[in-house]
Parts: C-alpha cells; structure tokens; sequence
C-alpha cells in the first residue's frame, strides 16, 4: 500500500539524528520500528483524511499523526512480547526486542516510542504542519485511547483473563480496548485532520471499533488456524497460554461469522459518513477480514 511507503519514509527522519542518545537504546528503537508489518493504523490515519477531504494534501498533513500511532503501536509490541507479559520469542519472523537488546533496553525503547510519539504530533501543531487546536485534540484524545482506560486497561484486562472464568463481556471490554482503541484513534485523529464534522467523527468511532474488534477476532482465528511462516511467530500460543479468545468461548465457525457481521457493520457506518472518498476505508475492511497473517 501507497500509505505504508510514505509513513516509512517519513519515520526515517521522525527521529532527529542529531539527538543525544545512546547508540543501544536508538538500536533498539530502530529495530522494532523497522521490523516491517502491514502498517495498518498509520494507513488508516492517511486514509481516513483523504475520505473526508477528498484530496492528497489531507494525506501529508496526517503523516505525522500516522508515524505516532506506528510509534504507540510498537511500543506496545515490544512491551507485549516481555517474558512479564505474553513471553514470545518472536515478532514479524525476527527475534524480539529483548531477545537481541536485553529486557531492559527492550522496556526503555517501548518508553521512549511511547513518549515520541506525542512530540511528533505537538511539534507539528508547534511547526504549523498541522493546524494547532487539531494537534492539541488529537494529542488529548491519544492519551485516552492508548492510556488505561483504553489500550493499556485492555491489556491489563487480558492479563488478569483466565479460561473458565472470563466471560464474553468480558472478552469483548479486553479485545475493544486492547486493539480496537488504537484503531478508533487512527480514523478519528485522521478525520479530525480532513476535516470531519461531528457526526462523521462519530461514524469514524463505530468504523474503528468494529473494524478492531474483527482484526483482533481475525488474530483469534489465525492463532489456531494460521500459516506460522506468514504470521512470523508461533500459532497456537493462546491456547499454550490458556489465554481466552472467542474461538475458545463460542467456537471457530461462530468467530469467523461474527469477523464478517463486524465488518459489515464498520462499512455500513463509513458509508453512513457522506465522506467524498470513502473507497480505501472500505477496501481496508474487507482486507483485514480475508487477511491470512
């Protein structure tokens, strides 16, 4: 994807090469951020604010706000993968971060994506590459959304989850804040660069959180299911982990019919939008349902 290539070009520079900062912890930052992956949310990000707007320039103003969101997102792959939290071995076919750069860097990297991530926001709002007052939305809105009443409260929702005991509700409170958070952010801070009017932010939110909670369905699926040399890492980890997943709470065939209704619902919200280009949202959605890894 187009989207994919310009935030990997644009986080080349996201971090000023004349900073002070020891060689291991900028190593180990770099590591994780150029490990490859799909992209996704900075895509939606880019996306999102050209189908408000209806133009390229919309794109280039949200690059900033798409590398923070790779950046929170990396952040929280490394802090994941700690022998404290899931203990994996491997992330996108390579080894983790702590496995090459010790624990202890690994922890301090995840920190210092964590906290880049909002100056690259402020500093574009700072820089007028971003009109102000959306800056200073975006940034209050990210603190929500990837804090712990959203991303970080979902993954501490996940770790105190236990098979036998942690009902659907339950599920739903941990997939919805653990992933579909980051992605309700991504489209929302996208719209709020193009443009968006309430309402459309609104019908943003219902996109990112059905979208979300079908992504991390997907990820359910695949771990029992999935293709180990396309995922990059080991399947049947939740189960090993006794981890609770839908297919383990209402079983495999329901999951995938719940991943289709998700997604029908997330394109019927977009297109509720009157957005003036709403196709590459939609084409998004049907991947992330069809998608093997």
């Amino acid at each position: 994807m187009q989207c994919a290539e310009q935030t990997e070009q644009y986080m080349k520079s996201s971090l000023p090469p004349e900073w002070s900062i020891p060689e291991p912890l900028r190593e180990s930052m770099r590591y994780s951020l150029e490990a490859g992956g799909k992209r996704i949310r900075p895509c939606l990000v880019l996306m999102a604010a050209e189908a408000v707007r209806g133009e390229g320039a919309a794109g280039v103003q949200a690059l900033p706000v798409a590398a923070a969101v790779e950046y929170i997102h990396t952040y929280s792959l490394i802090h994941d993968d700690l022998p404290a939290m899931d203990d994996d071995d491997y992330r996108r076919g390579k080894p983790t971060n702590h496995k090459v750069f010790g624990e202890a860097m690994a922890i301090l990297a995840g920190d210092a994506l964590l906290t880049h991530a909002f100056r690259l926001i402020s500093h574009a709002g700072k820089q007028g590459e971003l009109d102000a007052i959306t800056a200073l939305a975006i940034v209050e809105e990210l603190s929500v959304l990837a804090g712990a009443s959203g991303m970080v409260g979902g993954q501490a929702a996940d770790i105190l989850g236990e098979q036998g005991q942690t009902t659907i509700e339950e599920l739903e409170y941990i997939h919805k804040h653990k992933t579909s958070d980051l992605i309700v952010f991504s489209v929302k801070a996208g719209g709020r660069v193009g443009g968006a009017s309430q309402k459309q932010l609104e019908l943003l939110s219902r996109f990112g959180t059905n979208v979300g909670l079908a992504f991390q369905i997907q990820d359910d699926i695949l771990d029992l299911i999935g293709d180990e040399k396309k995922l990059g890492k080991k399947v049947n980890s939740d189960v090993a982990q006794q981890k609770v997943t839908y297919p383990y709470l209402i079983g495999l065939e329901e999951s995938k019919s719940l991943v289709r209704q998700l997604t029908r619902d997330a394109k019927e919200a977009v297109l509720d939008a009157g957005l003036h280009a709403p196709e590459r949202l939609l084409q998004i959605a049907d991947f992330l349902v069809s998608r093997d890894h």
